[in-house]
């Protein structure tokens, strides 16, 4: 990683670093990963490459893992138990985030979803606010299928899950 040192003579701002956890569940057809859809306007008629691992920013004094966690729970409201938790390395989405990621097994039922939301002027320019859930959806998927829905940058992290199972 960058440190904040080696952006302070530069003009780039620092990336903004995320962190999340992907969970994975085997099935008689085998593995699937549980993935989740960006509520708001944005994402709301983008499916393949817009999906994601429950993710959010690491806060001052977080661990990358503790973070994680908190955005995990944040954003689905989903037990993630005692691990383990495998990590995953970090991956550079095209905007330049960092995203540090950890797996573990673990089930949940899509249909229990409860994401914290947020509130964002829509239309722009409009003056109206409208509150949006971070996580409109939540879904488990093979891993072909996953790797279509999910943000492009992110693949490698199914695929480091793969290569250890």
């Amino acid at each position: 990683m960058v440190s904040a040192r080696a952006y302070r003579y530069t003009r780039e701002p620092m990336p903004k670093v995320s962190a999340g956890l992907l969970m994975w569940r085997m099935r008689d057809s085998g593995i699937e990963f549980l993935l989740a859809h960006p509520g708001g306007p944005y994402f709301s008629r983008k499916d393949a490459g817009a999906w994601t691992l429950p993710k959010g920013a690491v806060e001052p004094g977080e661990t990358p893992l503790q973070a994680a966690k908190r955005e995990f729970r944040e954003e689905t409201g989903f037990d993630y138990g005692q691990g383990p938790f495998l990590e995953l390395g970090t991956i550079r989405q095209r905007s330049g985030k960092i995203v540090h990621g950890w797996a573990f097994e673990g089930d949940a039922d899509p249909a229990d979803l409860r994401s914290e939301t947020f509130e964002i002027e829509w239309p722009p320019r409009s003056g109206k606010r409208r509150i949006y859930p971070e996580v409109d959806r939540v879904a488990f998927y093979r891993p072909e299928v996953a790797r279509m829905k999910m943000i492009e940058a992110q693949v490698p992290f199914i695929d480091r899950v793969l290569a250890t199972r």
